[in-house]
């Protein structure tokens, strides 16, 4: 029982990570704008986040400084894609590229910093429970506050009208603007909160995942949480519930070595990209479930003059 509850321990804090960043990029796509390049923000964050905690010794700085690197990059996404109507998809790979390659190069002297000390965080009363206390009751705050934020972005999404009017930006950005909306300001403000998210999840990882800051440390965490959105048929509540079985199928090599299982531990590290891939393939066998539920202006530039 208590390797199993540190088997639900890990795979919550494992899906917190990639649970961040496919919200980020949800609300991206909600409005009608695909970005590529979460992996690239994600290893600026990680980096900005690092550095700020080695610098000020305060963690919570350093999910600003991630949130504050991953909106940046974000925000000149959203010029040059929205403004420039440069094409979504390449710039996307681009800003991806460029976020790996920037962040190997500034990173290099963090490599060997050390954070200082953190502070454990319980919940108490809950903490001594058998099974319960180790599996959901010592986790660092953001792995709560995640799952607080999806039920305030399905609120957000379904229920206010600044919601409703995203929503109508990605289903239908000329009737939108033929109503006196802004698209365009609207889906920059969109693509940079998406940034901020994909930011954060970032700095979760090096500061709290795993508080060490390396080369491509992100390790196609991105990419998988790209994948999410579309495995849950943009729906925030499916994306937290993907979220927590990548992060378990992530996990469970770790767990499946710790109890002596004789796998090579190359087949245990491929699996959550083959569960990634399965899951995709799954999903296209139904082009027109998808259709149904995708915003139907999804990757699509829009033009306020024509």
């Amino acid at each position: 029982m208590e390797s199993t509850a540190l088997l639900v321990a890990a795979t919550l804090s494992a899906g917190t990570v990639l649970a961040l960043a496919a919200m980020g990029l949800l609300i991206n796509e909600k409005a009608g704008v695909v970005n590529l390049g979460a992996e690239g923000m994600m290893l600026c964050a990680a980096l900005a986040g690092f550095a700020a905690v080695v610098h000020t010794g305060n963690p919570w700085l350093g999910f600003a400084a991630g949130m504050g690197a991953g909106a940046l990059l974000a925000l000149l996404f959203g010029v040059l894609v929205i403004w420039l109507n440069t094409n979504q998809f390449a710039t996307g790979l681009a800003l991806s590229l460029f976020g790996a390659g920037f962040s190997a190069f500034a990173g290099v002297q963090y490599v060997q910093e050390k954070l200082p000390e953190q502070a454990k965080f319980v919940i108490p009363l809950l903490t001594d429970i058998p099974f319960v206390g180790p599996a959901l009751a010592r986790h660092h705050p953001l792995v709560y506050l995640t799952v607080l934020g999806t039920l305030a972005l399905i609120w957000f999404l379904d229920r206010s009208r600044a919601g409703l009017v995203l929503r109508s930006v990605g289903e239908s950005p000329e009737s939108a603007h033929a109503l006196g909306y802004p698209v365009r300001r609207i889906r920059l403000a969109a693509v940079v909160a998406g940034g901020a998210l994909c930011g954060l999840s970032g700095a979760y990882i090096s500061v709290v995942y795993t508080p060490l800051w390396v080369e491509g440390m992100v390790a196609g965490k991105g990419w998988i949480a790209l994948a999410l959105t579309t495995f849950a048929t943009w729906r925030p509540a499916r994306v937290l519930l993907g979220a927590y079985l990548f992060g378990g199928v992530t996990m469970l090599q770790f767990h499946l070595q710790g109890e002596g299982v004789d796998i090579p531990s190359q087949f245990l590290t491929m699996l959550p990209y083959i569960a990634t891939i399965v899951v995709l393939a799954l999903i296209s066998r139904n082009p027109a479930w998808i259709r149904v539920n995708m915003p139907a202006s999804l990757g699509k530039p829009f033009y306020p003059g024509s």
